[in-house]
């Protein structure tokens, strides 16, 4: 009889009925009051622990019954619906670490949030800058979500839209808007002239303005733009040189000028004219890059820094290297080839017959093998070539 009692108890436990069957046994040794200030997560509110939690064992770590993400997934459906359709998702939405921005049991504010929300932002988005003498308000709000997606988005920024859509959706399109800015204000697209956090510049404008914009000549371009590329050359002939390449950034034909594809004509925050940092401009043609980076355990420490290694414009090395797969490591590991495997032209790979360089091991997009290697180390990336031995 006493061993029916346990069981009908434990079935009436497990399944999450009220507080009176696990709110209060928990809170026994839990206390309740650190689980109920601020803002609860609604099992919590019901003291329905055993939605989260296993009573006895578990193969999780704080007797979960499934990691997040699959945890969180089983009540919050739509934001698991989002990955299905998204351009970019957010690294820890990716990763599963729900619980690197939201607190598992309660919050003082919103969404569950460990902190108030440009905090938990700049927790990692350190290299953010803060100070402007020109703030967009949002942003000086610390009112991230206005503008962006926490999780996944069909843009590369995680903005909630795309182009002007978002901006018109605060800024409504007034005569005095209209006026300053002539075309058709729905297919503008306002982040190539205005930065989205702040300036220097009133009007929140990038900081550096292309020469001929800023002297008024609009129809020196814009009565020549049908010259795609050569039109920037005109002006920019040291630049044509670098294209001079077999592998360069003129080839692919995705615009009548591709130069417009990474600089803007008007405006931008650097002296480069990039519409965007390096990372994120090769991001737009790269994706997988980036994806491959999210989904591997290990990868060059420098991997968001492109330019470092790669010419941007144009190299006759795979994958635009700035050299040979040698030439460019040895810039910073400069005993590497001289005490390690042999490197170099006499040194063949018997599988292609191309010289081995440290590229022909190492991976530095990304790779699940420490040391950034394409495959493991113990044998299986030796034998690719040493299949004899």
């Amino acid at each position: 009889m006493k061993r029916l009692s346990l069981l009908f108890g434990l079935l009436f436990l497990l399944s999450g009925t009220g507080w009176g069957a696990t709110g209060r046994m928990c809170f026994q040794c839990h206390p309740r009051a650190k689980f109920l200030k601020g803002r609860p997560h609604a099992p919590v509110a019901k003291g329905a622990c055993v939605d989260c939690h296993r009573p006895h064992v578990a193969r999780h770590k704080g007797l979960l019954s499934e990691a997040p993400p699959e945890l969180c997934f089983s009540c919050h459906k739509k934001v698991k619906e989002a990955l299905k359709t998204a351009v970019l998702v957010h690294p820890p939405f990716r990763q599963g670490a729900c619980l690197r921005c939201h607190a598992s049991h309660t919050s003082p504010g919103k969404g569950l949030l460990k902190g108030s929300l440009s905090k938990v932002c700049f927790s990692c988005h350190k290299d953010l800058k803060t100070s402007f003498t020109h703030v967009h308000a949002p942003f000086g709000k610390g009112r991230c979500l206005a503008c962006h997606e926490p999780h996944a988005s069909g843009d590369r920024r995680l903005l909630k839209r795309k182009g002007a859509k978002l901006c018109l959706s605060c800024h409504k399109p007034t005569p005095k808007l209209k006026k300053t800015h002539p075309g058709t204000l729905e297919t503008m697209d306002c982040l190539s002239c205005h930065h989205p956090h702040g300036s220097a510049r009133k009007g929140i404008l990038r900081d550096v303005s292309h020469p001929p914009y800023a002297q008024g000549k609009c129809a020196g371009c814009h009565a020549k733009r049908n010259l795609g590329a050569a039109l920037c050359f005109s002006c920019h002939e040291e630049i044509q040189k670098t294209f001079d390449h077999f592998h360069n950034h003129l080839l692919g034909g995705y615009s009548p000028n591709p130069c417009l594809l990474c600089h803007s004509p008007h405006l931008a925050d650097t002296k480069a004219m990039l519409k965007d940092t390096p990372r994120r401009l090769c991001q737009q043609c790269h994706p997988e890059t980036y994806r491959q980076r999210e989904e591997t355990l290990y990868s060059h420490p420098k991997w968001k820094l492109c330019i470092e290694c790669h010419a941007p414009h144009g190299s006759n090395h795979p994958a635009m290297l700035k050299g040979n797969g040698n030439d460019v490591c040895i810039r910073c590991h400069e005993t590497q080839g001289k005490f390690t495997h042999p490197v170099g032209e006499k040194v063949r790979d018997p599988r292609n017959g191309q010289p081995i360089t440290c590229v022909t091991c190492h991976n530095t997009m990304g790779t699940n093998f420490k040391y950034n290697l394409r495959l493991s180390g113990e044998a299986a990336l030796c034998i690719e070539c040493h299949k004899n031995y």
